[in-house]
């Protein structure tokens, strides 16, 4: 039994750093633009840098105070690279369950702001809703992560093209509820009790594993919440995770 066990632990630890090798490819393009915005910044203030200490003994005051300024928006810039990278290698990278303490809305905007940039072109807003007066949360920052980029993703990928994603924080007794809502094209109810199931999708064979929300209610059971959904055909989905503010890990 207990080596049975550990075999499907380590299935199961496989199935999750295949979701987020997925999640990451269907990323890549967005990053690497996010990435390549402060780039030509940063060469932009270089090359101005270049041109005013050229061939120059001295420095007028106003000369001055525009390179103080162009090195200011040099380091803002790498800045963000950095976060940019940051949060993308924070999510891939694999590790065992850790409880730590969690700023939620904080971590909810870091895959926010992942998924933002392609929603931005099919003309899709993610609304924020965030509870100010959250306290902190006790649970495992990577899993949680996964779970919310999937579910943002889906509900970007069910939205299409001109729509709206809106993403809800509240404190609730002794845990939190997180409400990821989209106006895209809804479930039909004789899906509904199937789509946490594992390799069920609706999505063509190229563009779905079936294995994301089948992941993702896994990884909140074990950190002791649930996630449900409610949802029609044509009128958007809704789905909402209950989590205590201090998550056990459970065995999977």
């Amino acid at each position: 039994m207990k080596q049975g066990h550990q075999e499907d632990w380590l299935l199961d630890d496989r199935f999750l750093q295949a979701q987020k090798l997925v999640a990451i490819g269907e990323l890549a393009a967005g990053v690497a633009h996010e990435i390549n915005n402060p780039l030509a910044i940063i060469r932009q203030e270089a090359e101005l840098i270049l041109y005013l200490l050229k061939d120059r003994e001295t420095l007028v005051r106003e000369e001055i105070l525009t390179l103080g300024d162009s090195l200011h928006h040099i380091i803002l810039e790498v800045d963000r690279c950095t976060e940019i990278t940051r949060n993308l290698l924070d999510f891939a990278r694999k590790r065992d369950p850790v409880i730590q303490g969690l700023e939620l809305n904080k971590l909810i905007e870091d895959m926010a702001r992942l998924v933002e940039k392609e929603a931005r072109l099919k003309n899709i807003a993610i609304i924020r809703r965030y509870d100010p007066e959250l306290p902190m949360l006790f649970s495992d920052g990577p899993q949680l992560r996964q779970v919310i980029l999937n579910l943002l993703m889906n509900a970007r990928d069910a939205v299409g093209q001109d729509g709206a994603i809106t993403v809800t924080t509240r404190g609730e007794g002794d845990g939190v509820v997180i409400v990821i809502e989209d106006t895209g094209c809804g479930i039909p109810s004789e899906n509904l009790d199937k789509i946490f199931h594992p390799f069920f999708t609706t999505k063509p064979p190229a563009k779905g594993t079936g294995l994301g929300l089948s992941i993702c209610h896994g990884i909140i059971q074990r950190l002791g919440g649930s996630i449900t959904v409610a949802s029609q055909a044509g009128q958007g989905s809704r789905f909402t995770i209950r989590l205590p503010f201090l998550s056990p890990i459970r065995s999977a």
